[in-house]
This record gives structure tokens, sequence and C-alpha cells, in this order.
């Protein structure tokens, strides 16, 4: 039986990239998936994907899904989402903090509304999203929340530097840092009620988007330094699916997760097993 069977799902960030896989796969295996962006037709938006495109992905695979636009830096907006999906889909009992907003500008020279808009993305979406379906799965006595955070979140450590190159990362890597430990302060307070499993997975290695393209952080779509989007799409539908009391409170990364749960094969470096889902090694 798919893993997903029963389950309803809001995934922001579904428009392209890793988001997208998230919403694809959760589909594939049963869930009934809100796909959440501020990009709803192809066009829309200077990157390539919409929402349109991947729920029509989704149907043409047989699965469920309906599209839902939304500036979820907007408090209002997220509430709007959490309703609007509950009326489309019923009670929500799986949320994929996916979406995240960045700008590589060193810090000196940060617009301060950019920074500000940023941690409404990054970081005040995720608690105010996650604040409005805990009640559904407080209520039916389990859950999943899955933040997406970033290897960023880990700081250049104490000074002296000998490295002085500027990248402009500061604000991306403080709001990751906020949602793990967001994500562990949750997990705590939900542990309680039982079944609810808040849990928080990077990248093992960047993964090339239409996005970290853009940023020039990967040179090209089918890029071989890089970790397929399959690969963190993967390590949610495990994060999502396994027991709670197994994974409530961990901050890991795609490829360690897999790995330790015998997803993919040990040995493996940037690729996928056929266990489960059907995806071909790379």
């Amino acid at each position: 039986m798919p893993r997903m069977t029963g389950r309803t799902a809001i995934v922001t960030g579904a428009s392209r990239g890793i988001g997208r896989a998230i919403a694809e796969l959760l589909a594939a295996e049963g869930a009934r998936v809100v796909c959440v962006a501020r990009t709803l037709h192809e066009g829309d938006h200077r990157l390539e994907g919409s929402l349109d495109s991947t729920v029509a992905a989704i149907r043409a695979a047989g699965g469920e899904a309906v599209a839902a636009a939304a500036d979820i830096s907007s408090e209002t907006e997220c509430l709007k989402l959490a309703e609007a999906a509950r009326a489309a889909c019923g009670p929500i009992d799986t949320l994929v903090n996916n979406a995240a907003l960045n700008y590589y500008i060193p810090t000196a020279e940060y617009p301060t509304s950019r920074w500000i808009k940023a941690f409404a993305v990054n970081v005040h979406a995720p608690f105010i999203l996650s604040k409005a379906v805990l009640p559904d799965m407080i209520a039916a006595g389990r859950g999943a929340i899955v933040n997406i955070s970033s290897g960023s979140a880990i700081g250049p450590g104490r000074g002296p530097y000998k490295d002085h190159t500027v990248r402009g990362g500061v604000m991306y890597g403080a709001t990751k840092a906020a949602l793990e430990r967001f994500t562990q302060g949750l997990a705590q307070e939900v542990s309680q009620h039982g079944g609810i499993a808040v849990s928080c997975v990077s990248p093992s290695r960047t993964v090339p988007t239409p996005g970290t393209v853009y940023h020039k952080l990967m040179a090209s779509l089918d890029d071989p330094r890089g970790e397929p989007p399959a690969m963190m799409a993967r390590a949610v539908l495990l994060l999502a699916s396994a027991p709670a009391d197994k994974v409530n409170g961990r901050v890991t990364y795609s490829q360690q997760i897999l790995k330790e749960w015998g997803w993919i094969d040990k040995g493996v470096g940037r690729g996928i097993d056929t266990v489960g889902t059907g995806y071909s090694q790379i």
C-alpha cells in the first residue's frame, strides 16, 4: 500500500525544483496534495515552473492535487491558505515547509525590507502554517511537519578568519538556523500528543533547480556535482510516513536519513536505488 494513502498534504514552494519533486512523490504515494507557490501559470515568473504544471503532472500520473497561489510572507494569506486547503481536501495531516526566499547581498548593503520579507517566508510562514494545521493533527492523533533546511544553517564558526570572501549568505543561513531550532522546539512541545512528528532535512549536496542555476550555484539542471531533487523528495516521504516516535525532532540530511533507514544503498554517493517508489539509480 502506498505510504501516504488517505493523507492530505500542503507543500509550499511546489511550482518548481525540490518542492515540485516532493509534491509529485507524496501524490504518487497516495496523498491529496495542496500545491502552494506564488507562480500559478507558466510565464508568470522569470524561472521555469508553475503550479499549473505541477498539478497537471500529478493528475496525469493518476494522483490528486490542487493549486493554491499564495504569498506566504503574509500571515493573512497563510491563514487563508490553510482554510482553503482544509475546505478542498479535508483536515491537514502533513505540512512540508519548503518555500524559501533568498537574495545574495552582503549584510552591510542588505535592504531591510528584503531582510524582513525573507524572514517572513523562511521562518515566520513555517510557524504560522504549523500553528494553523496543528489542531487537525492533534484531533486526528497523527501528523507530520517537515521543514526544509540547508547546510547554510551551519555558520563559519569562531574567528579569526583566513577566508575574507563575502558571499552574501548571512541572511539565508540565519533563517535556516532559526528553522532548525524551531523544528526541535516544536517537536518537543508536540511530543505530549503522540503520533505527530516535526522534523527538518537538508540536501546532502546542492540540488540543481531553476533557482540554484539562476544564482549560479549549479551550472545546469543536470550538473553532475549536485543531488537530484528526487533524493530530497524521498527523504521527505520517509520523514512524513515513518512512525512519529522514530523521527520526531530529527534535524538531518537527505542521504544520511535515507541510508540510515535503508532506503538507499550505503555505498550510493548521489543516486537513489529502486526501493519503494521505482526511481532508478542515478
